[in-house]
């Protein structure tokens, strides 16, 4: 008995060909990669929401309060603003109403506080106009910048990059994001730093060189912003150093407080 000629070629054909003599054919779709290991995604909570904050870059201005620029050796009337990133898992997360454990970093011997106003992104964009970019802030929080102050300047002499200083292990410390739909913006208020029940940094948020608006503009002129990006956006002047035992409250109007202990380093 003769095989049925169509039968032969329906088995005979691969797959591929079946469109080739008129037959529909299986769509192929590639599967997607297995990752060799899982990596935990950064988050921050949002007061008063169940989901949390995804972290996508931090991006940090620097010197943009004119007392603090001019302590670090700068001409806050000349200079434009300039930016530098952390790692996203450089985030320490502190609740508010307590006191977390921040280990004191490995090697530095100069190891310094900045207090900061922190905007965080729900969308982005390139060349953001100023008058539409805080249409992109999610929320604000309290943050602080820690610093390895010694690898820093060493660095800087030597005209190297200073991520050594400043992009290390829990050196973003960060309390809870609050809407800026329940906060509004934060264009002025209080913003203060005090060691050990002293004052140490005083100053008001009105006094930024360059504010929050005009930081989200600048950085979508060099960059892309997305949702999960946020901003520390600055510090003012009498930043100092803290050494283990010392207990760091930071205060910005509107927002509650935050509250690290430096401990001894980690062995």
């Amino acid at each position: 008995m003769k095989a049925n000629r169509r039968d032969m070629l329906g088995v005979a054909l691969p797959l591929g060909a079946a469109g080739v003599l008129g037959m529909p054919a299986a769509a192929q779709v590639p599967s997607a990669p297995r990752t060799l290991f899982a990596l935990p995604q950064t988050t921050i909570p949002v007061v008063g929401q169940e989901a949390a904050f995804p972290v996508r870059r931090i991006y940090c201005i620097g010197r943009n309060y004119a007392a603090h620029a001019r302590e670090m050796g700068s001409d806050p009337d000349r200079e434009p603003p300039f930016f530098f990133q952390k790692p996203t898992d450089a985030i320490q997360l502190v609740p508010p109403g307590g006191v977390v454990d921040h280990p004191y970093p490995s090697l530095t011997r100069n190891y310094h506080y900045e207090v900061e106003l922190v905007a965080a992104l729900k969308s982005g964009g390139r060349n953001i106009p100023t008058d539409r970019a805080l249409e992109h802030v999610y929320g604000y929080a309290v943050g602080l910048d820690m610093t390895r102050r010694d690898l820093q300047r060493g660095m800087g002499d030597q005209k190297k990059p200073w991520e050594i200083g400043k992009a290390f292990d829990r050196s973003a410390p960060i309390g809870p994001i609050h809407p800026a739909e329940r906060t509004g913006a934060f264009t002025k208020g209080a913003i203060s730093l005090a060691v050990n029940g002293q004052v140490k940094q005083n100053a008001d948020l009105s006094q930024m060189i360059w504010s929050v608006a005009e930081q989200i503009s600048k950085l979508s002129e060099a960059f892309e912003l997305k949702a999960g990006d946020i901003i520390y956006s600055g510090t003012p002047e009498n930043v100092g150093p803290v050494v283990p035992g010392d207990l760091i409250l930071c205060k910005i109007e509107g927002l509650p407080d935050l509250s690290i202990r430096i401990t001894p380093a980690m062995g």
